[in-house]
């Protein structure tokens, strides 16, 4: 990565830690090298991070990150008090994401949250053009589905969450949101 892709990165890791108590069991979806534990050491009392892009599982102290994909490679596990999907959910075919989200009302605790940032689409053209001059890496945009994030309440809500904050950050062009599991539903 590149360091405007780690600054952004760290800004979006900020802006979600805010939401996430301190002393949680953290599931990271889209952990990539683990860096939102760090970043949150302290806040963060055990964690399990998930990546298809990284090399191999491995132990780390108090955190565990498991090459594969969400939620088809998580091995059974003690619930959660908050999963995050950082710039994850435009990767996700729109038919996957209530799938996604039912995958995350069973890992997380009665109450438990999940905090989502997702670029509005305009997003692409300027990754695009800062990829293009070599400024990021621009990490996987070919997989950007073009998601427009006022839909995500609705894949959530059917999953049996209520949502809880919705923010837009990074000069308005990314958009975080919290849910919050009330209701734990097999539809």
């Amino acid at each position: 990565m590149k360091a405007l892709d780690r600054v952004l990165q760290r800004w979006r890791i900020a802006r979600a830690g805010r939401h996430i108590p301190g002393g949680s069991r953290v599931l990271d979806v889209g952990c990539f090298d683990g860096v939102l534990f760090d970043q949150l050491d302290g806040r963060v009392t055990s964690g399990v991070g998930i990546d298809p892009l990284l090399p191999t599982s491995l132990d780390h102290g108090h955190v565990r990150l498991i090459a594969g994909m969400f939620p088809d490679d998580i091995p059974p596990l003690e619930p959660f008090d908050v999963i995050t999907m950082l710039a994850v959910v435009e990767h996700i075919a729109p038919e996957r994401i209530t799938n996604i989200a039912r995958a995350c009302a069973r890992l997380l605790k009665p109450g438990g949250l999940v905090v989502i940032t997702v670029p509005s689409p305009r997003v692409d053209q300027i990754l695009a053009l800062l990829k293009f001059f070599r400024a990021i890496d621009g990490m996987s945009l070919e997989e950007h589905h073009g998601l427009e994030p006022s839909v995500i309440p609705s894949f959530f809500a059917r999953a049996g969450f209520s949502l809880h904050t919705v923010e837009k950050f990074q000069l308005g062009l990314n958009n975080l949101f919290v849910f919050q599991r009330t209701e734990l539903r097999d539809e």
